[in-house]
């Protein structure tokens, strides 16, 4: 499956996580959503990873957004890593990679997730498509607040 680009239309799931099941058609009803996948729970990269996003989080709200963290460790591990960032969103379990996979973000030989990050539109069309995320860009980063109307 191609890495998905933005204007495409992003694809649907419902997947389970630390605040119970999300349905991302469900989180667009309330405004866009950011999206994103990362590698591994509790490594440096990806607290680097979320923890921008959680801090960041006025932000994200003032845009009217949310965000979903998506990668295929257990709920278990998730509610942990959960707890040691404080993560005021939810962190989705994709067990296989299903999703990462349709999405195209899926690295077959870590059998995991690659750093990505998206901005969903409310009309479910990706405004932003990053399949290649890197937590220590901050013209990436810049980028997520860009496509939602901020900076």
């Amino acid at each position: 499956m191609h890495a998905r680009a933005a204007g495409e239309t992003a694809p649907d799931f419902t997947l389970p996580g630390t605040t119970g099941a999300v349905r991302l058609s469900d989180a667009l009803r309330d405004g866009p959503v950011v999206v994103t996948f990362y590698q591994e729970d509790s490594t440096p990269a990806c607290r680097q990873q979320l923890a921008a996003l959680r801090d960041d989080g006025d932000l994200l709200r003032e845009a009217g957004a949310r965000v979903i963290a998506i990668a295929v460790d257990p709920l278990e591990r998730h509610q942990q890593f959960a707890a040691e960032l404080a993560s005021p969103f939810p962190l989705l379990v994709d067990e296989g990679g299903r999703v990462a996979q349709e999405w195209g973000v899926w690295d077959a030989d870590a059998r995991r997730a690659r750093r990505a990050a998206f901005v969903v539109g409310r009309d479910g069309r990706l405004m932003l498509a990053l399949p290649w995320y890197s937590p220590t860009n901050s013209s990436q980063y810049e980028q997520i607040f860009r496509a939602l109307g901020l900076g």
